[in-house]
């Protein structure tokens, strides 16, 4: 099968290759999907689970990519839940091959039914984007109706995600983000934009959950602005800062069935957007996964065009 693999991590993103792989066989509890399409995220070059496995030895070369949609084309031994021939999405383990391929072996218990009404690629959009903004929202922050949130990077991926599901849960909702992602981040449903690069972030007074993507001076700045009780989440690393009066929580988003549902449910009935930026196949996947600008948006390898 066609893969993208990487082998030197000096080399960075210019060291990934589109090569040819063997296709995976099915472990216990496993199944195999054939990949429809695939999301990337571009910090996996730094993640410690894309160069070495659990005990901490060398997994080179590493196919890219956990977040996947499409279909079952077969079963590991005791697997159960799903069936041959079934549309799925999911997110699939760190520390396995991942999904920027045409097949991948991964546990059934990380894959969710993908609804016939949606497409291999919005489904495949979803997974990582989705499940950080719930879980940092609901499991983490514990929002409630009626409080404020501070969403940063609120035209990405994982911000605009939040934003929506903020909203949707009652939330006041202040993105941010540069100039130009003003328009982006209020038609994702923030109630107000600050500017990072122009306004003062100080000026949005104090707030209830800060959700954080950028970390360093803005997560320090934000810390200060919590509430008594309040919660910063962040994804970025341990927190350098913490509220004087609240929580600071630093979480990994986990593959979780029953939130891929209500995920998609919110999808297929339009209460969510997912924000997709660059789609590209996987024979031209190497300049799209190499850009020369910033984009916005989740990034989408169709496997299957």
């Amino acid at each position: 099968m066609k893969a993208i693999v990487v082998k030197d991590q000096a080399a960075g993103a210019a060291g990934m290759t589109l090569e040819e792989r063997p296709e995976p066989a099915p472990a216990i509890n496993d199944v195999i999907v054939e990949i429809h399409a695939s999301g990337f995220v571009p910090t996996e070059l730094e993640w410690p689970s894309t160069w070495i496995d659990r005990a901490g030895r060398d997994k080179t070369p590493s196919i890219l990519g956990h977040e996947l949609a499409g279909v079952v084309t077969e079963l590991g031994y005791g697997t159960t839940g799903l069936s041959v021939g079934q549309r799925v999405f999911g997110l699939a383990d760190w520390h396995r091959d991942g999904t920027l391929a045409e097949y991948v072996a991964i546990e059934a218990r990380n894959l969710a039914a993908l609804p016939g009404d949606v497409d291999f690629t919005v489904g495949a959009s979803l997974p990582i984007s989705g499940l950080t903004a719930w879980q940092g929202l609901f499991q983490h922050g514990r929002l409630q109706a009626g409080q404020s949130v501070l969403a940063h990077g609120a035209a990405g991926a994982v911000g605009s995600m939040v934003a929506q599901l903020a909203k949707e849960a009652g939330a006041y909702v202040i993105g941010t983000g540069r100039a130009a992602d003003r328009q982006i981040a209020l038609d994702f449903g923030a109630n107000e934009f600050v500017d990072l690069e122009k306004d003062a972030l100080e000026d949005v007074g104090s707030v209830d959950l800060v959700f954080d993507v950028i970390g360093g001076d803005v997560q320090r700045r934000s810390a200060a602005l919590i509430k008594a009780r309040g919660i910063l989440v962040t994804v970025v690393a341990p927190p350098e800062a913490r509220p004087v009066d609240g929580l600071a929580i630093d979480f990994v988003v986990e593959a979780d069935r029953a939130q891929l549902t209500e995920i998609v449910q919110r999808v297929r009935d339009g209460r969510l957007r997912t924000n997709i930026g660059t789609i590209s196949t996987l024979d031209d996947a190497l300049t799209a996964l190499n850009p020369t600008e910033r984009r916005r948006g989740k990034t989408i390898i169709l496997a299957r065009p």
